[in-house]
């Protein structure tokens, strides 16, 4: 009676929605437990590409029910959106009866992007880099407990709902300066949210703790990544919920002694989306590189991420909290070509060596000292066989495992679903 969470270790966009795919076959639910349409999923099979913002990375699955939980903040707007470009892809989970959403998951209102927008422009240079999407607007209306739900969408009242909260964000708007027009914004949400009502609610906390009691197996599905977390990541450069291993727990309904597997997936290298300190980038030919040939641009906002080396005292400090007993490595084949690559051991720190993540990592610049490790030539975008992986890779991987003292199980040398190698 476990499940398994499987999330990242760095700042987001580690690969989680195509290795969520990869693994779908093993499990009989997928259930997204925090975050909202900021994530984007990205996954490529058959020579197709698509990206999830809410629904769980699950749907294509034959087998495998989908569950957006209680922690995820939900756009209805873009979760039509979601289904229609399925649909038009021959998907139809509504349909198909392969997709359920919680009743306390809480909605974004289109003033919560207004607010969003307002917020960050107040902040100058100081903003957080939002992607102004609504979803922290929306959870401050949560833990103010006055926002809405999904299931207040079933009640008669809804709209009456609907416009106090309206009101509420109008009144604070306004000490932003002119209101813009949302009208057409506000019909699109009603629109969708018709759709969203013939998907079937349930409670969340009900729903998987009986997959679990019929001995069924469950994947926590999370987004963004650790160090993005609200409480233990860069803090205030973060996101808006838990996106570590504890956010499964209060963000689907299920009893920390119910966590089994934890898998850790984290780059070959690292990236970040936004502002906040970033202790490896590569803001040089070698960062530009990197950003290329890993397409790396934003699933959901296309933005560039900033690109740098693996940050290994970060990554010690996410598979601690997390307890991740498992790691995932992806995007290998980015580094091919590379003479030497190499890894952040410590950091330099107020005049000391540590090899932990500081408080005021925000403030203090934590210089990284690195360590050279031999690169390879080989592309990796071929191979099937563990044997087939270069003798200088499987070098890098147990380096890292070495550091890291978790094994790697997984590879992923290529954005398909077939590019992934089953270590051990």
């Amino acid at each position: 009676m476990t499940i398994d969470v499987l999330l990242g270790l760095q700042w987001g966009d580690e690969g989680k929605g195509k290795i969520v795919d990869v693994l779908c076959p093993q499990y009989d639910l997928i259930a997204r437990f925090q975050g909202g349409p900021n994530a984007g999923h990205t996954l490529e099979f058959n020579n197709q590409k698509y990206v999830l913002n809410t629904i769980p990375s699950g749907i294509f699955n034959d087998n495998a029910m989908n569950l957006i939980g209680n922690g995820v903040v939900i756009d209805p707007i873009i979760l039509k959106r979601e289904l229609d470009n399925l649909k038009k892809n021959g998907f139809d989970p509504v349909a198909q009866k392969k997709l359920v959403i919680a009743r306390k998951a809480h909605l974004i209102l289109p003033t919560h992007q207004l607010l969003d927008a307002a917020s960050e422009t107040n902040m100058g240079a100081d903003k957080i880099g939002s992607t102004l999407k609504g979803i922290g607007p929306t959870y401050m209306d949560k833990t103010g407990r006055n926002g809405l739900r999904v299931g207040d969408t079933m009640l008669t009242d809804f709209r009456d709902r609907y416009n106090k909260l309206v009101n509420k964000h109008r009144s604070i708007l306004s000490h932003y300066g002119e209101i813009p027009d949302f009208s057409e914004k506000e019909a699109a949400f009603f629109e969708a949210i018709e759709l969203l009502k013939s998907i079937p609610q349930v409670d969340s906390e009900h729903f998987v703790n009986q997959y679990l009691k019929e001995g069924k197996k469950v994947l926590a599905e999370g987004a963004q990544g650790t160090m993005l977390d609200i409480d233990f990541g860069s803090y205030p450069f973060v996101t808006s919920s838990n996106t570590t291993s504890a956010g499964a727990c209060t963000g689907l309904g299920v009893a920390p002694k119910n966590i089994g597997n934890v898998i850790g997936i984290f780059k070959a290298y690292c990236t970040r989306v936004g502002s906040g300190p970033f202790p490896t980038e590569l803001e040089n030919e070698t960062g530009e590189q990197l950003r290329q040939v890993g397409r790396e641009f934003g699933a959901t906002t296309g933005r560039p991420r900033r690109c740098g080396w693996i940050d290994l005292p970060a990554m010690k400090y996410a598979i601690m909290l997390n307890g991740v007993t498992e790691l995932v490595m992806t995007k290998a084949d980015v580094l091919s070509g590379f003479d030497t690559i190499y890894a952040c051991t410590s950091y330099k720190y107020n005049g000391d060596i540590i090899d932990y993540m500081p408080y005021d990592i925000h403030a203090v610049t934590a210089e990284p000292i690195l360590e050279a490790i031999p690169g390879w030539a080989e592309d990796l975008t071929g191979i099937r066989k563990v044997s087939e992986i270069p003798a200088k890779l499987s070098s890098y991987i147990t380096f890292l495992e070495k550091h890291l003292e978790v094994p790697v199980k997984y590879l992923s040398v290529g954005p398909d679903r077939e590019q992934t190698l089953i270590l051990s």
